[in-house]
Formats: structure tokens, C-alpha cells, sequence
């Protein structure tokens, strides 16, 4: 039960691009997977879709970095580029070319017993081949049949399952959506079934998107602008395990007009919020409003027009960074910047999605019968000028009260003024959280 509390979804702060086409090979960087840490090297290292100069020529590269801001491109020697090996493409075959060359999606696997398959993706651009590797940098084709899917896709580990879940694109009601598989081992994969689509509402959503990108000249405006080709589909989305969450962050594609050539169009992304207890049904979160949306012109940044979205969250502390595709062009205007697309990364507060908002006037919060467990309960609050109380109901009768929260913590322990958190293991309890000037993000047992 909710009383004088308000929903606030909040939107990650943009810290620009982090990794950008530099190299003779490169004009447009890509990204659908997060960095994994390799605990072997003490690294992150990321795998990028590389689009080049050269038409026809394009690949996936390699760069590593040490605190996820400055990040290097070794040299590989894997992969010929106009007849030079000295660049940081990586293949497992270096006879592959687009689109079978592609390294979609890489994931570190931490509970793997084997060394040489600790490093675990996808390979091709319209099907999905597992491979494995030690390293992230050698390659090889994994033994088990190639996933369906179209040119997106998306890969995660739910750790707390040990279950990989993969996205995978296909048709649905309005355009571009996709199906679920999972799997315990990375050879067997449950069907793929429908689990994300845009539907009407996202249509009649849509259109105002695009009455409102038209009529801000500080954004990158689409070339074409055909009302009879409006649409919104489900271009990618990123799905993954958070705590005890499953969130999403789909990219919808708004479609506003022809492409300059072929079936496809021109448009923009905004990627959304999604989330649910787990992989059966996901509700979009804040009234369906853009989490993260594109940056304006006069920024300089990458993320003018398709923004794709982060695969995971890399926790950092208490901030969780989201690493992010941002391109400038959909449809390619005159005088386009030769330099398209770059890595863009974000930050938020840690469990920062969501918060339950309190003015002036107290607000609660009652949540429903759950289980005690652990010896500590903790918060994430921020109330510099307010504060955050406690109070536990069992048997329909209080049992403890915690001392006043102030102030601005992502983990705050709670201190008990009258009985105390760990007594009550195992029993049934009702917490009543009284919140004033301040905004509450998450509780937990530990």
C-alpha cells in the first residue's frame, strides 16, 4: 500500500563517448555486448562491430582497458584489411568476411569449469554459432546447432541460475521484435518464443515521438519525413538478471520515411525501461518514457540518432555504468560526418531505476508479507534534508522500530531503536517504511 508517494524513473547521466573510430579501419563502432572482466589479466575487454572505408569490408574488433574509461586496441594479426594484418580485428577464421565474420555477442562466464571456455558469444550476423575461447582474443566454433535469429541479438548470464539468456530478432505485430531462449550449459536452448513486441500504444506514442523530434532543431533530424511509413518497432533489446529483477532496455525504432535506397527506412531509437520478476512477462516502466533518448547536435556527442542498448549493467561500486551504441545517422544527410558511431557510456546511481518520492508531507510505504531472513536489513535512500523510518509489523502488532535514516546512502544499514532485525528470522513481517523530503530506491536482507 502506497500513501503520498511518488513513481520517478530516472535517466543515467551520459558521460559521452568512450571509445570512438581513431584507427585507418574504422568509421562506425558498434556494440552488443558489455565489457567483461577478465579477473585472469585484471582487464575489461569489449568487442565491437567495425564498420570501415572500405565498401563490403567490415568485422568485429577488440579493445581492453584497465578502469572502463581509457581503453586500448592491440593489434591482432588476425584478420587482412587492404592487405595488412597489423590492426585489432578478431576472427576465428580468417577467411570469413561480412556478414559470417561478425562476433555479436561476448559474455565472460565465471562459473565455467574449464579454462578454455571461460570466454563464450555468438557468431554471424543473420544466425547466432556459440563459440568459446580462453581469452576473448582465439576463437573457435562451439559443437551445437546455430541459433535463428535476425540481425540483433543479445546475450546475458543470470548468475544466480547459472542460465545464459539470449534475445533473438523476429517478426511480430508492428515490425522488428524478439524471441527468449535460455539454456544451463550453452549447447541446449530451450524454442525460441515472442517475448517483446511494440503494440498500439507504442504506435500512438510514436507519432508524438516523431512531432516532437521534428519540431526540436537541437536534435539530428531524420532526411525523410513520410507519415503513410510511420512505425515503431522493437529494433534490440537488453535483457539481463539484476539483483532479484530481470530488467529490459528495449531500443524502439521509429521509422519516419524511406531509406535513401531498398526496403529499409529512416528514423531514430529511444531506448526505454522494462522490468519483472522474471522471464515471462515484462511491464514498461515510467508511463513508456525515454531512459535513455539522444543527445542534441551542438554537444558534439555520437548519440544523435540510433542509440542500441546496453546488454547488461557493469556495477561499479555503488554506480552502475551502461555501455552503449550511439550513431549520428540513420539515413545519411549531406556533408555526414565520415566518423558515424562510437561507444557511449552512462552512469546511474546504483538500484537508481525506480524511487518512491516524498515531499514536505510523509508518505509510507507497506509492503506485503514476507519472510525475515538474515541479520541485516538495509536501504538505499537519499535524504539530505529529510529522513527515512522503519517500522516492522508482525502478528499484526509492531515488533520493531528503527532509528531515523538521513542523508544520502546507497547502503545504509538499519539501526533499531525498540527490538531488532535479526530475532526475527524465519517469521512472517510487514514493513512500514515512512519517508519524508526524500527518495527511496530499494530495501534488502542480508
Amino acid at each position: 500500500k502506497l500513501e503520498n508517494l511518488k513513481r520517478t524513473m530516472h535517466q543515467p547521466v551520459k558521460r559521452g563517448a568512450v571509445i570512438k573510430p581513431d584507427r585507418p579501419w574504422e568509421t562506425t563502432l558498434q556494440v552488443r555486448c558489455v565489457p567483461a572482466w577478465d579477473p585472469k589479466q585484471k582487464l575489461f575487454k569489449l568487442w565491437m562491430i567495425t564498420s570501415t572505408p572500405a565498401p563490403g569490408f567490415a568485422g568485429t574488433t577488440y579493445a581492453q582497458s584497465q578502469d572502463g574509461v581509457s581503453w586500448t586496441k592491440p593489434i591482432l594479426r588476425q584478420w587482412k584489411y587492404q592487405g595488412s594484418v597489423e590492426n585489432n580485428f578478431v576472427t576465428p577464421d580468417p577467411k570469413l568476411g561480412w556478414a559470417a565474420n561478425a562476433i555479436i555477442n561476448v559474455i565472460y562466464h565465471p562459473d565455467e569449469a574449464d579454462p578454455k571456455r571461460r570466454f563464450k558469444g555468438f557468431l554471424g550476423a543473420h544466425h547466432r554459432q556459440p563459440i568459446i575461447s580462453p581469452d576473448g582474443i582465439h576463437w573457435e566454433l562451439f559443437d551445437t546447432a546455430a541459433l535463428p535469429s535476425g540481425d540483433e541479438s543479445n546475450l546475458s548470464y543470470d548468475r544466480a541460475t547459472r542460465t545464459f539468456i539470449a534475445t533473438l530478432k523476429t517478426g511480430g505485430p508492428h515490425g522488428r521484435s524478439h524471441a527468449v531462449t535460455t539454456s544451463g550449459d550453452f549447447v541446449h536452448w530451450t524454442k525460441p518464443r515472442l517475448f517483446f513486441h511494440a503494440d498500439d500504444l507504442d504506435q500512438k506514442l510514436g507519432r508524438e515521438h516523431i512531432a516532437a523530434r521534428f519540431a526540436d532543431a537541437g536534435l539530428q533530424q531524420p532526411v525523410a519525413n513520410d507519415p503513410n511509413r510511420y512505425n515503431v518497432d522493437v529494433y534490440n533489446i537488453g535483457l539481463f538478471r539484476y539483483e532479484s529483477m530481470v530488467i529490459g532496455l528495449p531500443a524502439m525504432y521509429h521509422a519516419t520515411g524511406p531509406a535513401a535506397s531498398g526496403t529499409n527506412t529512416d528514423g531514430f531509437h529511444l531506448i526505454q525501461l522494462a522490468a519483472g520478476r522474471d522471464l515471462e512477462k515484462m511491464h514498461r516502466l515510467g508511463d513508456r518514457k525515454t531512459f535513455i533518448g539522444p543527445s542534441p547536435v551542438s554537444s558534439g556527442a555520437f548519440d544523435l540518432t540510433q542509440i542500441l542498448p546496453p546488454s547488461d549493467a557493469v556495477v561499479r561500486d555503488e554506480e552502475l555504468w551502461f555501455y552503449y551504441t550511439g550513431i549520428k545517422y540513420r539515413r545519411r544527410p549531406e556533408n555526414a560526418d565520415p566518423d558515424n558511431g562510437a561507444i557511449c557510456l552512462a552512469v546511474l546511481r546504483r538500484d537508481g531505476f525506480i524511487s518512491l518520492d516524498a515531499g514536505p508531507e510523509a508518505g509510507t510505504l507497506l509492503t506485503k508479507p514476507l519472510l525475515a531472513r538474515g541479520s541485516t536489513l538495509a536501504v538505499n535512500v537519499e535524504a539530505p534534508e529529510g529522513s527515512l523510518q522503519i517500522t516492522v509489523h508482525s502478528g499484526g502488532r509492531p515488533v520493531a522500530v528503527s532509528h531515523p535514516i538521513k542523508g544520502d546512502s546507497k547502503r545504509a544499514p538499519v539501526r533499531w531503536r525498540s527490538g531488532n532485525w535479526g530475532s526475527l528470522e524465519g517469521k512472517a513481517v510487514q514493513l512500514l517504511f515512512t519517508l519524508h523530503r526524500g527518495q527511496l530506491f530499494s530495501y534488502w536482507m542480508e
